[in-house]
């Protein structure tokens, strides 16, 4: 259900803007954004010149905030590096309080609905059902809360990027238990899912790597590990030095880090994709199970570290959208941004549900 209505939203931990470029193709327009992260900050005015963005630490905006009470939407995805398994998961990470002070912000505001963003781990592990059920408790006092476990890749996005969306609308426009409002918002997220596209065909239509579209490239050598830890699959395991593992050209990219920038960046076969050679990742896997010895030096150069371009259109962000700063925060805005084609989906099936309770 698409309608010319437009809706107010306050934006937070807003990083350089892929989350909003969802909410706003569904209609939700930010009148206020904030980050801590100066260049993501200037990437954010750069893309969404509209609005301003608050610069600094969240708590010490509070009264900038409470101008914007009955705002339509808050969204935002809290920093998730104290809960996320590719962490230290430290219940003492200071950036975990910032999830409760979202609740403050939502008490503060009081929209018609917030959508809150934040990695799996948060929803699924008993580690932290201390901190769940605080937040969830704090929110269910004045809206109707359902915790959605949701993988970016079913919405057309490129990568198995697995995200939790807790999503609650005021109880003052729809006062029911928590799982009809779920399974109502499970059954609308079904019209925006689509097949993504692989990675061979993203990079093509960007150019190899030095191109015109496609210039900024990384320098981070790939050298073959010394003791490779062997999967079944080619994909996983440990074939080279560093946590940036190859991607499937047939397939999606796993979930991007903000540690890019070195030797945690992906790698892809331009090979493959632009010359039709064989996968050199798949043959040498091969070799390894059977027994081959370990090569030693730098991997042929077919293989490459995947570039900041390549990383944006991945994560399905606009063609030519801005970035501030060196490579190395480039990879890092990238890696800690929400698809924006995946906000899209959350985002425009809470307005069709809104619509429909009001």
């Amino acid at each position: 259900m698409l309608t010319n209505r437009t809706y107010s939203a306050i934006s937070l931990f807003s990083g350089a803007g892929g989350m909003d470029v969802g909410f706003k193709k569904a209609s939700i327009l930010p009148r206020l954004a904030n980050d801590i992260d100066p260049d993501a900050c200037e990437s954010y005015r750069q893309n969404h010149p509209e609005h301003p963005i608050l610069q600094g630490d969240i708590k010490g905006y509070f009264a900038d905030l409470k101008k914007h009470k009955g705002t339509d939407f808050v969204f935002g995805g809290p920093p998730c590096q104290g809960f996320s398994v590719a962490g230290k998961m430290n219940p003492a990470d200071v950036r975990n309080e910032l999830l409760m002070v979202y609740t403050d912000i939502v008490g503060l505001i009081s929209p018609k609905i917030f959508v809150c963003e934040n990695v799996k781990a948060l929803a699924m592990l008993e580690k932290w059902h201390s901190i769940r059920s605080s937040f969830l408790g704090r929110m269910r006092k004045n809206y109707t809360v359902g915790m959605l476990v949701l993988n970016s890749r079913d919405y057309g996005v490129p990568q198995n990027r697995e995200r939790v969306f807790f999503v609650g609308i005021h109880k003052d426009l729809l006062d029911i238990p928590t799982l009809p409002w779920e399974q109502s918002f499970v059954k609308e997220l079904a019209f925006f899912k689509k097949a993504p596209l692989s990675i061979r065909e993203v990079v093509e239509e960007l150019g190899p790597a030095g191109s015109k579209s496609n210039k900024r490239t990384c320098r981070a050598k790939i050298t073959f590990a010394k003791a490779p830890i062997l999967r079944r699959s080619p994909y996983a395991g440990m074939l080279f030095n560093g946590a940036g593992r190859p991607l499937p050209s047939e397939g999606q990219s796993s979930t991007l880090p903000a540690s890019m920038g070195g030797n945690k960046t992906p790698i892809i076969d331009e090979g493959v994709i632009f010359s039709q050679q064989d996968s050199f990742v798949e043959g040498y896997h091969t070799y390894l199970m059977r027994g081959g010895k370990p090569h030693k030096g730098e991997a042929p150069t077919q293989l490459r570290r995947m570039t900041v371009d390549e990383c944006l259109a991945i994560q399905t962000f606009p063609s030519k959208y801005h970035l501030h700063g060196k490579q190395s925060s480039m990879y890092r805005q990238v890696g800690n941004a929400v698809p924006p084609l995946f906000a899209y989906a959350v985002a425009q099936s809470a307005v069709n549900l809104l619509e429909q309770s009001e």
